[in-house]
């Protein structure tokens, strides 16, 4: 099996690779500053993709995934995400086949990928393929520490494919993961620090 490892990728080969349309901000300059020939049209964008079972959270174990909704842990990451001047796409799908046809759809129009494919993480070959394919970055993320628990658990198709992997923050986790996608593709200056 061939695994791919993935390097920092800049603004022009990020146009590039996945046809974005964004400038990044110029060295030593201002979180808002553009560079004098920027037109800058498209702000980044990353796709947030939750597998089985997410749509329960805040009810499914709280002793092990906690009380926060789905819906709140999407309402922290576009605020985040608002902060490091991205766009965010969040979905949850229970179906495998699902989740490949969004990753499939990503390239060209997403600069990268957060990731919490569930139990998938743990038998999906075909998600790993579909991740291999796309060649866009991808953060894994889950809510808990997989390696604290069931053995079965400790195996990840994913992390093969993935840029890095972020577990057992809870929903901090996937606030991590945007800083992690944004300083990887070179543009984590945080609006409103510089």
């Amino acid at each position: 099996m061939m695994v791919r490892h993935y390097r920092p990728v800049r603004a022009a080969e990020l146009q590039r690779i996945a046809g974005m349309d964004f400038c990044p901000r110029p060295a030593n300059a201002g979180p808002l500053a553009l560079s004098a020939n920027c037109d800058r049209t498209m702000t980044p964008s990353v796709l947030i993709l939750n597998g089985p079972n997410l749509n329960l959270l805040g009810t499914r174990q709280p002793e092990v995934y906690g009380r926060a909704t789905l819906a709140d842990i999407e309402r922290d990451c576009r605020a985040k995400a608002d902060t490091l001047g991205l766009a965010v796409d969040f979905r949850q799908s229970n179906g495998e086949g699902t989740l490949i046809d969004w990753i499939h759809a990503a390239r060209g129009t997403h600069a990268g990928i957060v990731l919490n494919a569930g139990a998938y993480t743990h038998t999906s070959i075909a998600i790993m393929d579909a991740i291999s394919s796309v060649e866009l970055p991808v953060i894994e993320v889950h809510l808990s520490n997989i390696h604290r628990r069931e053995p079965f658990r400790h195996q990840s198709y994913i992390s093969k494919v993935a840029v890095g992997m972020i577990c057992g923050f809870g929903p901090f986790g996937y606030q991590i993961a945007l800083e992690a996608i944004a300083n990887h593709l070179g543009i984590a200056t945080p609006r409103g620090t510089a």
